[in-house]
């Protein structure tokens, strides 16, 4: 079988599996009302968690995770809303529930924006113009530099910035704009795709993060710090904001571009070939990480092959789809990634086949 043959196997059996779990059990077939209510439930969970700290009723390691683990499902639900998997006859409904998610999750790039980067990042996956994915540091050598960009989009710009310049450009041109007038009017929905949530949100999480820096280091230089009553009332609610918010969107984020950076290939693939764009990584080890990301590891690479169906029907037929999947050559933990920096080739058979330990 060629690649293509393959890859429509393996998505004929996901969807058929899809159409026999809603034949039996028939309310998964309200989805619109079941993306809202996880809208809803998700939204409430972080209200709640973030009220009961700042209540002084439950500690600051634990609402930080219990946040984060609610904002997870939102970001699921953004990515299925992006490909229109609810309320497609309603857009006013999908554009408010995209809102209303990127509210809950500011640290990431505008939904709106993000809608032609991910549907890019389908057809070009891996290749130098998936903007989407350079932009979580897939294809970039593994060190402190990398650590650092994985959970902070602002460093993965400021710290490599003539790499994303060449990658924007990259994306824009397979675009293929109409005219100059166009490219450039691409090039500014780039440079402003966090405005202005992500741009107020990573402000606040920065000036966080170098007052307590600072206030750290000083008394250690011998200067004593006597701050106004101002500039305590704000650091105050720096700190509640960063537990009830920032530092959830931190964990949330580290995790999920943890795993999909590297569960992604990058370089030297095909474009177009599914079966070169990714693998399953669920290795026993990460299951701290895949927690925070709906086992994005494990059920990502299914969607790939099946667009349609949404993240809790691929999480529950994972079992059906990985047998699939292994039967047609999809790779499973491949840890080697880690060590080539991404690259599709390059990889042994034996590593390649590590056994799976998790669903």
């Amino acid at each position: 079988m060629t690649d293509a043959e393959k890859a429509e196997h393996i998505k004929s059996t996901v969807l058929a599996a899809g159409v026999a779990l809603r034949q039996r059990h028939p309310w998964l077939r309200h989805q619109d009302a079941i993306g809202a209510g996880i809208l809803v439930l998700s939204l409430l969970g972080m209200i709640a968690s973030g009220s009961l700290y700042v209540q002084g009723l439950i500690p600051w390691w634990l609402c930080v995770p219990l946040t984060a683990l609610f904002a997870s499902f939102i970001h699921e639900l953004e990515h299925d809303l992006i490909h229109l998997m609810y309320f497609r006859k309603t857009p006013w409904a999908n554009s408010l529930m995209l809102a209303l998610g990127w509210l809950a999750r500011a640290s990431t790039v505008s939904p709106f924006v993000r809608r032609k980067l991910h549907l890019h990042h389908h057809k070009f996956s891996g290749t130098e113009s998936d903007l989407e994915e350079r932009g979580i540091t897939n294809g970039e050598r593994w060190g402190l530099k990398r650590l650092l960009m994985t959970g902070d989009n602002m460093l993965a710009v400021y710290l490599r910035p003539l790499t994303m310049v060449k990658a924007t450009k990259a994306y824009i041109k397979a675009q293929k704009p109409a005219s100059l007038a166009e490219a450039r009017a691409m090039g500014r929905q780039q440079l402003h795709a966090y405005f202005p949530l992500g741009n107020l949100y990573y402000l606040l999480f920065h000036t966080w993060v170098v007052s307590h820096v600072v206030l750290f280091l000083l008394p250690l230089a011998g200067v004593t710090v006597a701050l106004p009553a101002m500039a305590e009332s704000l650091l105050a609610f720096l700190d509640v904001f960063a537990v009830v918010y920032a530092l959830p969107c931190l964990l949330r984020t580290f995790c999920l571009h943890f795993i999909s950076s590297n569960m992604h290939y990058y370089g030297d693939v095909e474009a177009r070939n599914v079966m070169q764009q990714c693998q399953v990584l669920n290795v026993w080890w990460l299951f701290p990480l895949q927690l925070f990301c709906f086992n994005f590891g494990s059920t990502h690479a299914i969607h790939h092959f099946a667009v349609k169906e949404p993240f809790y029907i691929r999480q529950w037929n994972a079992r059906i789809a990985h047998q699939v999947m292994r039967e047609m050559g999809v790779r499973f933990n491949d840890l080697g990634t880690f060590r080539r920096a991404n690259r599709f080739h390059g990889a042994t058979q034996a590593r390649v086949e590590t056994p799976v330990t998790t669903a």
